[in-house]
């Protein structure tokens, strides 16, 4: 079975239960794979990055194998704005954020409810000086777990969603998309747009955020926020500390 996210964000749940902890969201227009269903649970897998949990049953449309196979062929097309609406002809307005996508808008099939979207939409792959642009339109969005909106974002969730809207994909986790890209030996050889992670007393890869010029980056800790990056790791200078520990700069594009 296949199924798409028909309202503006839904929480994916590590457990099939209200009480347990958001580990991602699914985005208006988002389709996903069906793996178990039950009554009032089921447990999904994101076509977009093969991100699976469990999601209430009452919030999401289910779709054909078609339909699903045509979406994932198919460009995606994306919310621009950080909020715009979805019309219906019933005058109901549903709020979207910014990275929804209405790719599926133009199927009659999957669009029963006759949604209309009027607002700016993005789609192909931009050149990589775009993303910084699109990282400052997420500033001071609200840190939030497993989140990847303007009003509430996670760090990996944060860089997916910048580079999801510039035509590029990256997995959900910062651990995961450590795994990507070309390792660059110092910070002066990086680019504003590549990747920095950082790590725990462990050695486990916990944090990323994007590069800017100037040995700045912009990440989400707290608030998606602008700091400084030196080879130790990100300085803040509102603490006059550094708060995370540098393991390795990934050049994505």
């Amino acid at each position: 079975m296949f199924g798409i996210c028909n309202l503006a964000i839904i929480p994916l749940r590590f457990e099939p239960s209200d009480k347990s902890e958001i580990v991602s969201q699914a985005l208006f227009g988002e389709h996903f794979e069906i793996l178990e269903q039950f009554k009032q649970w089921s447990k999904i897998k994101m076509q977009f990055d093969n991100y699976e949990g469990w999601v209430d049953s009452k919030q999401f449309q289910i779709i054909t194998a078609a339909s699903y196979n045509q979406l994932s062929s198919d460009a995606i097309i994306l919310n621009a704005d950080l909020i715009e609406y979805i019309t219906a002809p019933t005058n109901v307005l549903l709020p979207i954020p910014l990275g929804a996508s209405v790719s599926f808008l133009n199927y009659s099939e999957i669009n029963t409810a006759n949604f209309d979207f009027e607002g700016t939409k993005i789609s192909g792959v931009k050149p990589k000086n775009g993303l910084l642009n699109t990282a400052f339109m997420y500033l001071n969005a609200p840190y939030l777990w497993g989140g990847k909106s303007p009003f509430g974002i996670d760090c990996s969730g944060f860089t997916q969603m910048v580079y999801k809207l510039n035509g590029y994909q990256l997995f959900r986790d910062a651990s995961q998309q450590a795994l990507q890209g070309e390792a660059l030996s110092f910070i002066e050889e990086s680019e504003p747009g590549d990747l920095a992670f950082f790590d725990n007393e462990e050695g486990n890869i916990i944090h990323v955020g994007i590069i800017m010029e100037n040995n700045y980056i912009i990440h989400a800790s707290g608030k998606v926020r602008i700091d400084r990056l030196d080879h130790l790791g990100i300085y803040n200078p509102e603490t006059n500390k550094h708060t995370h520990k540098l393991r390795v700069i990934k050049k994505i594009i």
